[in-house]
Order: C-alpha cells, then sequence, then structure tokens
C-alpha cells in the first residue's frame, strides 16, 4: 500500500508546508466571531474513512485528531455542530450521474454509511444526508443555519476538493464567512488537497490551522 501523504505524526509540517505554499491567495484572515459560529463535520464516514473500503480517502485518519479538537471546542461553547453524510437511497433512484462517475455509492442504512465513532454525533446534533457532493444541494441546511443565525461556518472533512470545497463555494454566495483548517480537511492524494487549499482561499475561505480556530474559544 502506498504511504498516505499525510499521517498523525506529520501533518503539523504539512500544514505549514501547504500554508506558505498557498499565502500569495490566503490573504483574506477572519476572525472567528464565535457567538454567529458553527461547525460543519462533512462526510466523515467509514465510507471514508476505513482503509478496507473501495472510497477510502488515505488522509482521513490524519485528520480525525483535529475534528475532535473542534468538535469539543464547538460543543464547549454550546455552538451548534452539524453533520452531513453523503448517502443515496440507490443508483436508479438518485445516483444520477454520481452514480455512473464513480460506479460505486455509499447506500443510506448500510455500516459504512454511518460516521466514525470517533466523532459520533451526540443526540440532538444535526446529522444531514446528501445525495450530492454540496451540503446544500437538496437539503435543509440553508434554512437551518438561517434559523440558527450563523454568519461563520469552519468547515472539516472530506475531500478537501470535492464535498468539502462544494459546500464553501455555496456557503460563500450565501454570504457565509468560511474557515477552512488545512489540518482538519482531506483528500486522496497531495496535489488534490493544495488544489483545493489554494483554490478556497483565493476566492471563498480564510484557510487556517486547527490551533487558531480552538484558541479562538479559550478553553
Amino acid at each position: 500500500m502506498q504511504k498516505p501523504y499525510v499521517t498523525v505524526e506529520n501533518i503539523r509540517s504539512k500544514t505549514e508546508q501547504w500554508l506558505k505554499e498557498i499565502k500569495p491567495y490566503n490573504q483574506h484572515k477572519m476572525n472567528l466571531d464565535i457567538p454567529k459560529a458553527a461547525l460543519l463535520v462533512i462526510d466523515m464516514q467509514k465510507f471514508f474513512l476505513d482503509s478496507n473500503s473501495s472510497s477510502f480517502t488515505e488522509s482521513g485518519p490524519a485528520i480525525v485528531p483535529n475534528c475532535q479538537k473542534l468538535i469539543k471546542a464547538f460543543r464547549s461553547y454550546k455552538r451548534p455542530v452539524i453533520y452531513t453524510k453523503h448517502v443515496h437511497k440507490s443508483a436508479e433512484l438518485d445516483g444520477g450521474i454520481l452514480a455512473w462517475w464513480w460506479q460505486d455509492m455509499c447506500i443510506d442504512g448500510t455500516p459504512e454509511s454511518e460516521i466514525i465513532e470517533h466523532l459520533a454525533p451526540l443526540p440532538g446534533e444535526k446529522v444531514i444526508n446528501k445525495p450530492r457532493y454540496s451540503s446544500f444541494y437538496n437539503t435543509d441546511l440553508d434554512i437551518t443555519l438561517r434559523c440558527l443565525s450563523i454568519t461563520d461556518i469552519v468547515f472539516c472533512g472530506v475531500m478537501s476538493n470535492i464535498c468539502v470545497e462544494s459546500t464553501v463555494r455555496d456557503a460563500y454566495f450565501r454570504d457565509i464567512r468560511c474557515l477552512v483548517p488545512a489540518d482538519a480537511v482531506g483528500s486522496v492524494n497531495e496535489q488534490l488537497q493544495l488544489g483545493a487549499l489554494r483554490g478556497m482561499a483565493f476566492g471563498f475561505a480564510y484557510i487556517t490551522k486547527t490551533d487558531e480556530i480552538v484558541s479562538s474559544f479559550a478553553i
């Protein structure tokens, strides 16, 4: 098996490299407005995190500890933690072009569709089932955020260049301030990871680090 591009052991140094690389584009620094902030945990499911899965995202295990830190911080301040799961009823009913594109789908209700135990939502925390990359597409995320008066979202999860980036773009179109910790999102290789971070920094989000977000909570 090919060595993953990022591990728990090297994620700190890798993140510094990525931030240095994208610095010319990462010019819109944001300070988190905690009373109006929510955390969005994107697709941290067994389908993407289990090494035996055909859709295993190799960076997933490395970002789990930072996702845990973010979840703990938001919960400590009683700020919303919202989860998404990328799931389908079947290829025929809601697969569409994705069924042809990937030829492998995460089916709702199966064990692999569940969020990993280390990041499991608490009772009462919002879990959104989504059939497409963006967490806004055909879901109630938009109205949920408006009802909660959310202006700032911190994003974590997988994949940086697909579901995370698609959701960030849609959030930005809704005038939401987007903060993405580079060490809490991941993809299948470093080229795609860096491309996503660069693209989001250029047009949609402030790319930061988990520790910078957590320090905002002073916990």
